[in-house]
């Protein structure tokens, strides 16, 4: 290709990029070069751009494609010296004629740096006692009794003590109205295990003092709801057997010490030190007392004004808690000798940490002086983080059209979504892809959210899977679908170990001569820009850890789920920090949502939750999605914008009502768009939306026939009998389908095929899997065997997923399996003349996996793992079938190994994984185990997502009966439940069980409360 290089650098940058371009191409002027060049070099002249890149860095190239013809490809640096185009403007100004950058929608960006700086003053006053000062010197080490951010909780409140909001800021405004003793008297300061007249400081504390003091005791840990055997305190977080509604619904006047730390009886010697001071307390010095003074003086100011938004609005809550974090782990991270440490005034000699050699580091007085500034100055770098950081922007693989018929849906996605974009902006976006397996889902989300953003801008998002081990092998699949490189998409796994085996197999595939199939093809080059972001006050706080510097800038990441969850419920401050941050500055992609566990969902609910009220757009991406799931969703995502909507937009909106979210179904039949404002309306639109799926999925020849199979094991008997029996079963199941769906190989003229055998639970695999290797196949045929599941070491696990990804790839040649070395050694080994390729795979196989097999078996769990497995059978080859490719046992191996029931009552088998449950009232207790009288026959005939996605109406449920009305009562149980006490109508009107369907609740069942789910429901 023939390139155009032209540099807008200045100062030291246009120096440092001459000598790189001069190394590739030959000057046409001062700041343009022009060569002939291979992809391969141009993508390393781009990363050594990128690798020396400043402020005053700004490079594009133009791809010279014709006489009159020219394509920006990408830039390296600021952007903002090209226009869309990459053309460079004739003349310029220093002034800023628009002044967007001035502009801020943030309606509450004054209480958030109010309350935050204001905490921070006061967050660590409980390290003035006798105890913390002893453990800093290293002449205490026993386990804390009381923890320095309770006794800094009961410092303030003895302050404020017996006065409103407005009194104890009047008498902190003036400097010298307040001495010590308001701080420390007897009577004021209530001190636990001593003289503490009540133990749950909160409450009759005034609004705004509450707020402060929530910040203050949280700034390490959330509080979490003690639990106690035989009287006695368990470990901190262990889960509580019982509920109590109030604690998601009023924790604050419940949280008492032993929510902070574990209640130890202690004598009285023994814990006066954990609250007698050892020196002054820094609200002595001068300096503290006049920067509590300044931030007094404005809230009363912002009080005269209006009320200060606090405990009632968790948008400043979270985000004030989030400045005072990320300012107190920066500071406390500075070294010595760091230009960026405050002065004190130094009269109380009470340190606040230490070196990493054990000496002290920073005074009191200065760390929360210091503490006070860093988050001043974050809450104020809040309205520009999300501009500093890394975009993808005139992506040509995003934006092109596509080629490929089968794919055009996502045209039509794309311009749905482009449409929606100005409402988005101010809106937010709830995206519903239901588009079917192997149809491109990947690739379209990205393109739906790229056609979402401001095309100037581009586009961040957050793909979070749900695999419970995420390899690289699974990230490069993902970063090829996108057609992305490695700067722009981030694949967030655990271990060192990962990379190094997925470097292994790289360097294989170099040996072998395939490694340029990994590489992008020159069409797919795009404009990327990489921002400035080491001098953002906000980044240059974050962005010191390098975990979190991975996590946050990487225009694109794909991670699993449990690295953003955290946003929304860690315990811990500092795991919460990054994944808040990202959820703040990129879109969310949920993908296979419907595939998680009931269990959780109060945690997922909870981050569509919070990426609504944080002002970020989601995607659930799945071709079964429950109708329940989704509205339950939308219900969150819109009670989250609630809240976005009350603190920042053009327009506050404090209310529920007149909350519009732009919505976007699409599928590979078309896309549909609405604005909803409440969840009626969006359960009427998904279901005219589902409608329309369905009846084009009838229309369609299937692909994945299904047909049940007979177990005839007879019950009571020892289970390695009943498992042998089993695999004879799944042996004589694989044969039939081998003899429907062989092809024939095209070198030896064999008989092969390649399927699946997926079964519920790893722990009889492993029998099935030995019987099977001993009973061999019958005369004429040769079964190879490859046993997958989830328990694998990390090394096994990733060169089995690296065989079976390379195996049962059938995407561009149908033949390109029988020239795979493993696989042409097998054939040519044995003289057999049908050979069966046979994976027996736990539930990992359903989900992750861009499988093409010929057939698959399955023992039964959920109607969902059905239609999942089918998505692996024929997945990239679209030739209906006639004959079943699908065999599904009509009975699991639970249902066989049962013991006798209890009391008349036989205990569930379709659970773990599964949708019965072990409830009293066995209303999720299905009567029978065989699915000849659990599932009609076109639910499972013909098998696709019409099951799951369109339900029978919901009077005509019937949970003990039928497979498929089990899931979809559990799911609406799950995320619309509401209690009668709720007051919100859906529209749906009153239950059976008297109950109304309302704007969003998760059930949370009494003795299986989450302690995490009760700790991030604390936060107001």
């Amino acid at each position: 290709m023939n390139v155009l290089l032209i540099s807008q650098c200045e100062k030291r940058a246009l120096t440092e990029t001459r000598r790189i371009l001069d190394q590739f191409a030959e000057r046409r002027g001062d700041r343009t070069w022009q060569t002939p060049i291979t992809q391969a070099g141009l993508q390393t002249l781009r990363k050594l751009l990128r690798k020396t890149a400043r402020k005053n860095t700004a490079v594009a190239c133009h791809w010279i494609r014709g006489v009159d013809h020219s394509e920006l490809m990408w830039i390296v640096g600021d952007a903002g010296r090209f226009n869309a185009e990459g053309a460079v403007p004739t003349n310029t100004t220093q002034r800023n004629v628009l002044r967007r950058d001035d502009e801020n929608d943030w309606h509450t960006l004054e209480d958030i740096r109010l309350l935050a700086q204001l905490a921070a003053l006061l967050h660590d006053l409980g390290k003035a006692v006798i105890a913390f000062q002893e453990r800093l010197k290293g002449t205490r080490s026993e386990r804390n009794l009381y923890r320095h951010e309770w006794v800094s909780l009961r410092l303030f409140l003895a302050f404020v003590q017996g006065v409103d909001d407005e009194g104890w800021l009047r008498r902190l405004a003036d400097p010298d109205a307040f001495d010590e003793q308001l701080w420390i008297a007897s009577g004021r300061y209530q001190r636990d295990g001593l003289d503490a007249v009540d133990r749950h400081p909160f409450r009759g504390v005034p609004p705004l003092a509450a707020a402060i003091a929530w910040l203050v005791v949280t700034h390490h840990r959330l509080p979490l709801v003690p639990a106690h055997k035989d009287g006695v305190q368990q470990w901190l977080g262990k889960r509580s057997r019982g509920f109590n509604s109030d604690w998601l619904e009023a924790p604050l006047p419940l949280i008492a010490h032993d929510w902070n730390e574990v209640l130890v009886p202690a004598e009285r010697q023994r814990a006066e030190p954990y609250w007698n001071l050892a020196g002054p307390l820094p609200v002595v010095e001068p300096s503290w007392r006049a920067q509590a003074a300044r931030l007094a003086k404005r809230l009363l100011d912002l009080r005269s004004r209006r009320a200060v938004r606090g405990l009632d609005d968790p948008y400043v809550m979270h985000l004030a808690r989030l400045s005072l974090m990320l300012a107190d782990h920066h500071y406390s991270s500075l070294p010595r000798e760091s230009p960026q440490r405050v002065k004190g005034n130094g009269n109380t000699r009470l340190h606040a940490n230490t070196d990493s050699d054990g000496k002290p580091k920073q005074f009191l007085d200065e760390h929360l002086l210091g503490v006070a500034r860093g988050a001043g100055m974050i809450v104020h770098a809040l309205p520009s983080f999300a501009r500093a950081l890394p975009r993808l922007a005139h992506h040509r693989g995003l934006r092109k059209r596509s080629a490929d018929l089968r794919f055009s849906w996502q045209d039509k996605a794309a311009d749905a979504a482009a449409a929606l974009r100005d409402a988005a902006r101010e809106h937010g976006a709830f995206v519903v892809n239901m588009a079917s397996t192997g149809c491109g889902k990947t690739l379209a989300n990205a393109r739906i959210l790229y056609a979402l953003a401001d095309p100037q801008r581009g586009m961040r998002a957050t793909y979070a899977l749900g695999l419970r081990t995420l390899t690289l092998q699974t990230g490069r699949s993902f970063r090829a679908d996108l057609h992305l490189g490695e700067d722009e998409l981030a694949i967030r796994v655990g271990g060192s170990a990962s990379r190094a085996l997925f470097e292994h197999y790289e360097r294989q595939a170099e040996d072998r001569g395939s490694a340029s199939a990994q590489h992008l093809i020159e069409e797919d080059s795009h404009v990327l820009y990489d921002g400035a972001t080491s001098d953002h006050p906000l980044l240059s706080r974050a962005l010191h850890d390098p975990d979190i510097r991975n996590l946050l800038s990487a225009p694109m990441l794909v991670c699993t789920i449990d690295h953003i969850v955290p946003a929304t419920e860690a315990l811990r401050a500092g795991r919460q920090i990054a994944p808040m941050l990202r959820l703040m500055s990129a879109d969310l992609i949920l993908d296979e949502l419907d595939d998680y566990d009931l269990d959780d969902l109060p945690a997922l609910t909870r981050l569509v939750h919070w990426a609504g009220m944080l002002g970020t757009r989601v995607v659930l991406s799945s071709a079964t999605l429950p109708p329940a799931l989704v509205e339950g969703m939308f219900l969150a995502y819109r009670a989250g914008r609630r809240h976005y909507r009350a603190n920042r937009g053009a327009t506050a909106a404090p209310s529920a009502e007149g909350i519009e979210v732009p919505c976007l179904w699409a599928d590979e039949f078309g896309a549909q768009v609405a604005t909803c404002t409440e969840g009626a309306g969006f359960a009427a639109e998904h279901a005219q939306f589902v409608e329309k799926r369905t009846g084009q999925l009838k229309k369609a020849k299937p692909l994945r026939r299904a047909e049940l199979r007979a177990l005839d094991i007879p019950k009571n008997q020892p289970k390695a009998a009943i498992r042998a029996e089993f695999a004879r079963h799944v042996r004589d199941a694989c044969m039939d389908l081998h003899a429907d769906h062989a092809e024939l190989d095209p070198v030896s003229g064999k008989r092969v095929s390649f399927g699946i055998v997926r079964m519920a639970n790893i722990e009889p695999l492993f029998d099935v899997a030995q019987t099977l290797i001993a009973l061999g196949a019958p005369e004429g045929a040769r079964i190879h065997l490859c046993v997958y599941h989830a328990r694998f070491p990390l090394v096994q696990r990733s060169a089995i997923e690296h065989l079976l990804d390379t195996t049962f790839n059938r995407r561009h040649d149908d033949d390109a399996v029988y020239r795979l070395p493993t696989v042409r050694a097998a054939l040519d080994a044995h003289p057999e003349h049908d050979h069966l390729f046979v994976v027996l795979a736990s539930p990992v196989c359903e989900v992750g996996r861009d499988w093409c097999a010929d057939w698959a078996v399955a023992e039964p769990s959920s109607m969902r793992s059905l239609i999942q497995l089918a998505g692996r059978v024929r997945r990239h080859r679209a030739k209906p079938v006639d004959k079943p490719n699908v065999l599904v046992l009509d009975r699991n191996l639970r249902a066989l190994e049962r013991p006798e029931p209890k009391d008349g009552v036989p205990a569930p088998v379709f659970i773990r994984p599964g949708f019965e449950r072990n409830d009293e009232g066995h209303r999720f207790r299905l009567r029978s185990v065989r699915l000849d009288r659990l599932l009609a026959p076109d639910e499972y005939r013909t098998l696709d997502a019409l099951p799951r996605i369109r339900p029978r109406p919901e009077s005509d449920w019937s949970s003990r009966e039928r497979f498929v009305d089990l899931e979809q009562a559990r799911i609406a149980a799950a995320m619309l439940r509401a209690a009668t006490s709720a007051g919100v109508d859906r529209g749906g009107g009153a239950r059976a069980d008297g109950t109304r369907r309302g704007d969003l609740v998760v059930a949370i069942r009494p003795g299986c409360v989450d302690r995490r789910a009760v700790a991030a429901a604390a936060v107001p």
